[in-house]
């Protein structure tokens, strides 16, 4: 999908579920950017366990509602009412974008610290490396920017 129509989203659903910061629009942004190419991949590439624009994995997807929604139940009311007011399991994520926004923001959520400044994408990188890929992780800066400059900014020469 284009920028300003998953921005638009974003805002919306963050609004929603009572999560949105210009800070959480743009750690999303960039999320999506690296993680799925702005939705075009919907499933892991090679048979992997991601899932939906966030390339949410099911034992993360499980983590959230076992261990943070379950114990904020009026979250987990605005997050389910994205989903036919149910839990659903990590496909739904698939061909959800709304749940996808609201799931990836949880994660965030639970993170411990601020979330980082929206204008400063090392800081986003610093921060989606530590919280969202892992240090161990398969993420690289270099990918990671690239995708921020071509798919956010629209940036043909990134």
């Amino acid at each position: 999908m284009d920028a300003q129509t998953l921005r638009n989203l974003i805002k919306e659903v963050l609004g929603q579920i009572g999560l949105y910061s210009p800070n959480a629009e743009e750690l999303l942004m960039a999320t999506c950017a690296n993680e799925s190419n702005l939705g075009r991949y919907r499933t892991q590439a090679k048979g992997g366990p991601g899932k939906g624009i966030f390339q949410i994995e099911t034992s993360d997807f499980i983590d959230i509602w076992d261990n943070y929604l379950k114990y904020h139940k009026d979250l987990a009311s605005r997050v389910m009412s994205l989903n036919g007011d149910t839990q659903g399991s990590a496909d739904d994520l698939v061909d959800n974008d709304r749940y996808s926004i609201a799931m990836c923001r949880v994660h965030y959520e639970r993170c411990p610290g601020v979330l980082p400044d929206s204008r400063d994408i090392s800081g986003i990188w610093q921060y989606y490396k530590r919280w969202y890929n892992t240090p161990e992780g398969a993420a690289v800066e270099g990918i990671f920017m690239y995708k921020y400059k071509t798919y956010v900014l629209g940036e043909t020469d990134a």
